[in-house]
């Protein structure tokens, strides 16, 4: 007689349907998922269909043993059933989420017109039992990694997360830091525009990371709270000013940890609402690590050069009008000491003479979205966003600001969603201070 063949139970399909659609429908209605919650979506199908696989596993189990029974033989169905163990027994996950964009300037004299594959990410994330879960992010920059070019291969979250309680839970590791809104949440479908927003790429250098530890959790229905100690900035590596104190993100390569940081985060979500804000501050002066020159070094060893870095931010939908607005400012300590180390090193490599080091920057911006258009999982939402920052706010003593750098931007265009996961995005940038920025975007983005 032939060994018998696993069969799909016909509820397998339609379970498994159902809770694809739950995931699809939170992000289709404006509840984007967090790393965090789309591990928690992959782990409720997996459960899904554990049970299901369960229910083939007893009924192919019995089957088998008959089979046995009527040919005295062994049976096929306990090398099935361990199949079905193996796959039950499964706890990691993998997504990702990636896009490409395509910048034509009005002018192309200044900036050169370029198409890029801007970033390829994927997701991995294991739960070791009902408390204890790793999750990370592996991404990949301009589509290409090596010492001659500029794409970029980093490790952008890599940690464990331990829950106690809805009140009360610990990370451990490099994870992204809780200021702003797009430097959680940052995957294309999630946010409007084709390239990310200026502020919280200049002011709040998304996507912006730090090794440490953290606790967090829900005090309140709707309310999170997120405090931790982490690494900080090394400010030695700022090196543009144009981008305020993003040079000095150690990405946790060999980070220089003489001077750690701590951070505080406070959001309040309701249907429809997001209400919040987040702060970050500790030293930055490293004691010099990283200089080599001993005068330029000298000159940090007793600095602290303390960064804060603070913002308030609110998301609001009602109907189909999406709301957003942050406000965002960061300040730096002991920044004409940073500027004359900086100035001694260059002098003594024969690369320069200093840096205006920002002592103080700042950015806001308002946006408004509307779903205009849906059919099925399709869906048209033209938005526009006006945006105002400053990165070199005040400069250290002997510099002055790049007047560039006082920037005015007006950003309107269309997400069309192909599919709740996937988009196609279109824009038109406006720039006061620099006008040979103006452009035109055009982009394509995914997650899943």
């Amino acid at each position: 007689m032939s060994a018998p063949h696993l069969k799909t139970s016909p509820r397998l399909i339609p379970s498994l349907l159902a809770c694809l659609l739950t995931a699809g429908l939170s992000v289709a209605q404006g509840a984007v998922p967090t790393l965090e919650e789309k591990i928690e979506i992959l782990q409720q199908e997996l459960e899904e269909l554990k049970r299901q696989v369960a229910q083939n596993q007893a009924a192919t189990t019995r089957l088998a043993n008959n089979t046995a029974g009527n040919t005295g033989g062994a049976g096929s169905g306990n090398a099935i059933a361990s199949a079905g163990n193996s796959l039950a027994s499964s706890a990691t996950t993998i997504g990702g989420y990636g896009e490409l964009s395509y910048n034509r300037y009005r002018n192309n004299n200044t900036y050169d017109n370029q198409a890029d594959l801007n970033r390829f990410v994927l997701f991995f994330g294991h739960r070791f039992n009902d408390k204890l879960r790793f999750m990370s992010e592996m991404e990949v920059e301009h589509a290409v990694s090596s010492s001659s070019d500029q794409g970029e291969a980093e490790i952008e979250q890599a940690y464990l997360d331990y829950n106690l309680n809805d009140k009360l839970n610990f990370k451990a590791g490099l994870f992204l830091m809780p200021l702003g809104i797009l430097n959680e949440t940052h995957e294309p479908p999630t946010y409007y525009g084709v390239m990310r927003n200026e502020v919280e790429t200049r002011i709040i250098p998304s996507t912006w990371r730090e090794g440490g530890i953290g606790v967090y959790g829900e005090v309140l229905p709707g309310l999170r709270y997120d405090v931790g100690v982490t690494t900080g900035f090394n400010a030695a590596k700022i090196d543009d000013p144009a981008f305020a104190i993003r040079g000095g993100h150690q990405e946790m390569q060999l980070s220089k940890a003489n001077d750690l940081s701590v951070y505080a985060a406070l959001n309040y979500r309701a249907p429809g609402l997001l209400l919040g804000g987040g702060v970050f501050t500790g030293g930055t002066a490293q004691k010099g690590a990283s200089l080599a020159d001993p005068t330029a070094k000298a000159l940090l060893q007793n600095s602290k050069a303390r960064l804060t870095l603070w913002d308030l931010h609110g998301k609001y939908s009602i109907g189909d009008l999406d709301l957003q607005a942050l406000y965002a400012k960061g300040t730096l300590g002991d920044a004409d000491t940073v500027a004359a180390a900086i100035a001694a090193q260059q002098i003594a490599d024969s690369t320069g003479t200093g840096i205006a080091i920002p002592k103080s920057f700042y950015g806001w911006y308002g946006q408004a979205a509307y779903h205009l258009w849906r059919s099925d999982d399709m869906e048209l939402i033209p938005f526009v966003r006006y945006e105002r920052y400053n990165t070199q706010k005040e400069v250290a003593a002997g510099f002055t600001a790049n007047p560039l750098n006082d920037e005015r931007a007006v950003t309107a265009g269309a997400n069309f969603k192909l599919h709740p996961q996937v988009v196609l995005k279109a824009d038109y940038q406006k720039f006061r201070a620099d006008p040979g920025k103006d452009r035109l975007n055009l982009g394509v983005g995914y997650m899943f």
